[in-house]
């Protein structure tokens, strides 16, 4: 086998994996029904079944990315897909809320490392401008589909089977991936000549997004003014500030906050926090939306986003590389986040009695279109100002802020579409005129969410960024602070 031909399918066997972690961000939501009812949860405990997953992934990448910097990416790439496939297994066989809250925790865990091996070994192994950009516009894909894909997976085994094989399912795929990334995936040593972790980062972060997410899902219930939510949301702010000072300290931070000095690096990733914001409620709301006030079944569900995705993939596969490498990242970017924000501007005005073909139809195509387009441009300018070996942080780091971004923008919309809902049932309206006044608000702040995102690209991006190369730029080292090489 010829070393080029390695590389393409040791790429394959990586999109497997991530797609696995992508898949498992959504493809409960259309499941969320009947896992309430066998499992008894309560409808503010059900949120966690999808955010224990968020926060455990997102909380977890930058540790992930320096461990596989440290200690191999092979070796933690096997680690995490033998940690997410047992949990997965964990999930399937769940008896009760709390066991499949924690196994979907855990199940987090698995994904971060998965996650963010795959996008670090990708950077590494596609070094000329072109194959990187088509492996990034494959990576791209992946990310973009994973989450509609899995609303349509969801669907379609809840209906086929029952709720408990949208986790199942991943076992074989998992032993399947495992055994191919044994074979193909080169074994590599540390990259980093210092072995400390940076537990303390690790732990106040993570903390503190947990803490946050916590008082959103449960502001409705408890009351915005409350003494809870006010002490929670006061003590994720001082655990933020503390992670700070303990990476602006440290020999070996986790999160090197020079990074963020780096103009690209940090607008990209604000970038993903915002778009992540809005495309994890969307994919959230807008199934309950299908389900629960046009009446969908769960296949029906999954199957109304099948649009999105088949434009998805014939732009990230087929255009978005060529795109990138013609115009640089900052005209697709911001092209991919306008289409992204006009297609969230249709949902806010979808109605009660809307018409797949002519309230749901042209929101799908014009989110797929701008979601095909994004994010291979938005992965490239993330890494794009850091030299190859810190990949793996670069990585951790823009996908901390994608996975971040999402659990806060779901548990903030969830709120409001909720807090709106009551209101107008309050108000007297009938619940399904409810349901949908709540989902509009939600979609039309999300909408918001991603114009910022446009304004961030259109005015802070270089313009017409290449495509990054791995060879070290002068000005990384002087920027990233103590500790990173």
């Amino acid at each position: 086998m010829t070393p080029d031909r390695r590389r393409w399918l040791v790429l394959l066997v990586l999109c497997l994996g991530n797609l696995m972690t992508v898949l498992d961000t959504t493809i409960v939501n259309v499941a969320l029904p009947s896992i309430r009812e066998d499992l008894a949860f309560s409808d503010t405990s059900l949120a966690w079944v999808v955010n224990a997953y968020l926060l455990t992934f997102g909380g977890l990448l930058l540790l992930g990315g320096r461990l596989g910097d440290l200690f191999g990416h092979r070796r933690l790439f096997l680690i995490g897909l033998t940690v997410f496939t047992a949990a997965s297994l964990a999930c399937g066989l769940a008896t009760s809320a709390e066991l499949l809250v924690g196994a979907r925790a855990v199940q987090g865990v698995g994904g971060a490392f998965l996650t963010v091996v795959a996008l670090s070994l990708s950077m590494t192994l596609f070094v000329e401008p072109a194959a990187r950009a088509k492996a990034m516009g494959i990576i791209g894909f992946v990310v973009a589909s994973g989450g509609s894909t899995g609303v349509f997976l969801g669907g379609f085994l809840t209906d086929v089977l029952d709720w408990h094989w949208i986790f199942l399912v991943n076992v074989p795929v998992g032993i399947a991936v495992g055994v191919l990334a044994a074979v193909l995936i080169p074994a590599g040593g540390a990259q980093m000549a210092s072995r400390h972790l940076d537990v303390a980062g690790s732990v106040t972060a993570t903390a503190s997004v947990m803490l946050a997410v916590y008082a959103i899902v449960n502001g409705n219930e408890v009351g915005w003014t409350s003494g809870r939510t006010l002490g929670m949301l006061i003590a994720a702010a001082a655990l933020l500030a503390l992670f700070l000072r303990v990476e602006a300290r440290a020999a070996s931070p986790l999160l090197p906050l020079g990074l963020f000095r780096l103009r690209n690096v940090a607008t990209a990733n604000a970038i993903a926090v915002l778009s992540a914001a809005a495309l994890f409620a969307w994919f959230f709301l807008s199934a309950l939306y299908l389900g629960l006030v046009l009446g969908y079944t769960p296949l029906q569900v999954g199957l109304a986003f099948l649009p999105a995705n088949l434009i998805m993939g014939a732009f990230s596969l087929g255009l978005s590389d060529k795109l990138v490498l013609r115009f640089g990242i900052r005209p697709p970017l911001v092209a991919g986040l306008m289409l992204f924000a006009a297609g969230l501007t249709l949902f806010a005005r979808v109605p009660v009695d809307g018409s797949f073909v002519i309230d749901v139809l042209p929101a799908m195509l014009t989110l797929g279109l701008g979601m095909g387009m994004m994010f291979n441009p938005l992965l490239l300018a993330a890494m794009s100002d850091v030299e190859s070996n810190r990949a793996g942080l670069a990585s951790g780091v823009v996908n901390t802020s994608f996975m971040m971004g999402g659990a806060l923008g779901l548990a903030v919309l969830a709120s409001l579409a909720g807090a709106r809902t009551n209101n107008l049932l309050s108000a007297g309206l009938d619940p399904l005129v409810a349901f949908t006044g709540g989902y509009q608000v939600a979609f039309a702040v999300g909408a918001a969410f991603a114009v910022a995102a446009v304004v961030l690209g259109a005015t802070l991006l270089r313009p017409n960024t290449p495509v990054p190369t791995p060879r070290a730029q002068e000005r990384v080292d002087a920027s990233a602070g103590p500790g990173i090489g």
